[in-house]
């Protein structure tokens, strides 16, 4: 049963740090009638055993590598209801360190970028099997998306469908089987989170050769079309969340 309760379409979203939320993305799944719930692993909320009782999931980005269980303990638990929205067919959305964790729980790989990390505004390009994607097929050729991120995805999972790519971050975004998407980049993030960023990780990615101030400067003037592209992707996404909690709901299924 996906529907809780009360009636409401429930999404799961685990958020990895106290700055990483839902953002534009979480905005726009809401004005679905979707409502979403947040658990904070990092400040002791514990991680639910099974996504029983819920009708998807949203795994947020963050600091953290994809398996670095030691700072992250609730890593292995979040592979765990990753395989098991896929297996199940619940809607499921990663965004950078959730797409990353999305990829190793499904057999692909994820890697250090061993450069200068990718920041900023970046364009993106239409690969063919965007061409009829629910949530990504409207997304234009050459669309901004914003990056922050130390590491990348090397190898999609067994079976995957790339949708969106990068001319320096190749796989950008993916699709395994009919209802689970993982981005490299961030979709909910504008101009001022980034900023936060910049702050706190700044020094390190201008000591690795990057320019944190000119990749906050690229997302703010970016910010018309980001907001257009990735809210327009998160209420598309949000609708095949009640699609699918409609037909779940139906009698004999």
């Amino acid at each position: 049963m996906t529907v809780s309760a009360d009636g409401g379409v429930r999404v799961l979203v685990v958020q990895h740090e106290d700055n990483t939320g839902p953002g534009l993305v979480g905005e726009h799944v809401e004005r679905t009638g979707v409502r979403l719930e947040l658990v904070h692993p990092w400040a002791g909320d514990p991680m639910p055993a099974t996504l029983d009782g819920y009708a998807g999931l949203l795994v947020l980005g963050g600091s953290p590598n994809c398996e670095d269980d030691e700072r992250a303990p609730w890593l292995p638990r979040t592979r765990e209801l990753i395989r098991q929205a896929v297996a199940e067919r619940l809607p499921l959305l990663g965004i950078c360190l959730g797409g990353q964790l999305m990829t190793v729980a499904l057999g692909g790989s994820v890697a250090p970028r061993g450069r200068v990390p990718e920041v900023g505004a970046v364009p993106l390009r239409r690969l063919a099997g965007a061409v009829e994607d629910p949530v990504l097929g409207a997304v234009p050729d050459g669309a901004p998306a914003a990056q922050w991120h130390w590491d990348e995805i090397t190898a999609l999972p067994p079976g995957a469908v790339p949708l969106l790519g990068g001319d320096d971050s190749v796989h950008q975004a993916f699709r395994v089987g009919p209802v689970a998407w993982g981005v490299q980049f961030h979709p909910e993030v504008l101009g001022d989170v980034m900023a936060e960023w910049a702050e706190s990780d700044g020094p390190n990615v201008k000591a690795a050769g990057g320019d944190p101030d000119a990749g906050v400067a690229a997302v703010r003037a970016a910010e018309p079309q980001l907001r257009a592209v990735w809210g327009a992707s998160a209420e598309a996404w949000g609708r095949v969340v009640l699609e699918r909690a409609a037909a779940a709901e139906e009698p004999g299924r």
